[in-house]
């Protein structure tokens, strides 16, 4: 079944390229991977259905390869022959012979955010991304898990003191008393903070950057201080880069105008959350809400000064999957190609402009040599697919090059216009992208890239 209206001709590509339709009817496809057997396999998060599923896709059909999972299930990785099965709280691997055991489990995935993709770095080392509960570091009504989870909240990467502000919201927990109640930062809901509290840092931190063996034993937090670490990946030159989406302006703590962040890695370092954004603090005027309150710090010192982004995005582009470019064919040598999903705010006719227009929902290029941002692939409106019912793209979630040196784009549908996180059945598509006129990009030599923003 084919519920979706596409036509490439729709999608703006630069000059020399061209965009097909290489597989459709999918439900929420979150990633693909081209295996070393040959194989393309790819990964349905289970949004719809409630069962995350791993198909074969074999002569343009989908071969269920493994399914189950648990819901989000967020990528897929091969090493050594066996297939990393990153899904909510867990990771799993699946063997040659199908069998499968569970290697990481009980991460602290049951808030907002979950645990990404996993990588595998040139140690051999098994890395992942662990997001954090809330949107800024308090839990309130904004957190739609309280009820199924309500001690859950977030967990430091190392000792912290906080400052004791509390947040007053009404108690929620308890419906039918006429009551308010308040809530401090690190802490579960309707606990309150006093000042100058300390927490102790967690191996599995909200926000963090975790590795292990590829067995999953010996994990140990590498970073932390990221808000949603929903991809990473290795370069060739053996240096570890984040996806990490910004604040939104909502909860208890709304923070205003906060960037996505394109980040380099550095073991060791606290990259910001929940006090600074892009690596600037959120104490600044900028990050204000409009009509709100100025955000305060909620730690009372910090571990170290924030790094800057590589790159930044808009705030509400949502970065998620990405792929460095090795084909000189294809466009600039190490250049990333990163898919921007959009905006997860509910629309209305008075934040059209702001949180559509002009921000998400495409393809993306950053330049590694300077850390700037260009739009590759966007609809010709402007806009996603779902609001103007054209046929290019909706809501992309990953991009990979394929052996065969092309840039396959995964879409994962169509959302409704009243929730941008409810999707339409068979509306996930595969894009290919293909370049049509030769041009050989140059190799710059890779200690220039960006130095500015690697020291």
């Amino acid at each position: 079944m084919k519920n979706r209206y596409l036509n490439p001709e729709d999608i703006y590509l630069p000059p020399g390229y061209s965009i097909e339709v290489f597989a459709q009817g999918l439900n929420t496809p979150s990633g693909l991977l081209f295996t070393s057997a040959g194989d393309l396999l790819i990964a349905d998060t289970g949004y719809i259905t409630g069962n995350p599923v791993i198909y074969r896709y074999v002569d343009n059909e989908f071969i269920v390869l493994a399914d189950g999972f648990h819901v989000p299930l967020l990528g897929i990785t091969e090493f050594e022959d066996k297939i990393y099965v990153a899904h909510r709280a867990t990771v799993t691997i699946i063997y040659p012979n199908g069998t499968r055991s569970d290697i990481i489990t009980g991460l602290p995935s049951y808030g907002d955010y979950s645990n990404s993709k996993v990588a595998f770095g040139p140690n051999g080392k098994m890395y992942f991304g662990q997001g954090t509960a809330t949107n800024s570091g308090v839990v309130g009504i904004d957190n739609l898990w309280i009820n199924q989870h309500p001690f859950f909240h977030d967990y430091p990467g190392s000792y912290i003191m906080i400052n004791g502000q509390n947040f007053e919201t009404p108690n929620i927990l308890l419906p039918n008393v006429e009551d308010v109640t308040l809530t401090g930062a690190f802490s579960p809901f309707s606990v309150s903070n006093l000042s100058f509290e300390t927490r102790k840092g967690h191996i599995r931190a909200s926000g963090g950057i975790l590795r292990s063996n590829p067995d999953g034993s010996d994990l140990e937090l590498v970073a932390w201080g990221f808000r949603s670490p929903s991809y990473l990946k290795f370069d060739e030159a053996e240096r570890l880069f984040v996806a990490n989406t910004g604040y939104d302006v909502r909860g208890s703590r709304p923070i205003a105008n906060a960037p996505d962040e394109f980040q380099f890695v550095t073991p060791g370092l606290w990259y910001g959350w929940p006090d600074y954004a892009a690596g600037e603090p959120v104490t600044a005027s900028v990050f204000t809400p409009e009509g709100g309150i100025q955000p305060e710090f909620l730690l009372v010192s910090h571990p170290n000064i924030p790094p800057k982004p590589f790159a930044m995005f808009p705030p509400n582009a949502t970065i998620i999957g990405f792929d460095f470019n090795y084909n000189t064919n294809f466009g600039p040598y190490g250049d990333v190609y990163i898919a921007e999903f959009g905006s997860v705010r509910p629309r209305t006719i008075l934040d059209i402009d702001g949180s559509y227009h002009g921000v998400g929902h495409r393809v993306s290029r950053i330049d590694m040599s300077t850390g700037e941002v260009n739009t590759f692939a966007i609809n010709k409106s402007g806009f996603p697919s779902y609001l103007t019912r054209e046929g290019g793209l909706n809501r992309p979630s990953d991009v990979v090059f394929g052996p065969d040196g092309a840039m396959y784009v995964v879409d994962m549908g169509l959302n409704t216009v009243e929730t941008p996180n409810v999707f339409l059945p068979n509306t996930g598509v595969i894009w290919r992208i293909t370049r049509t006129t030769e041009r050989v990009y140059h190799q710059y030599p890779r200690k220039h890239i960006a130095s500015n923003n690697l020291s």
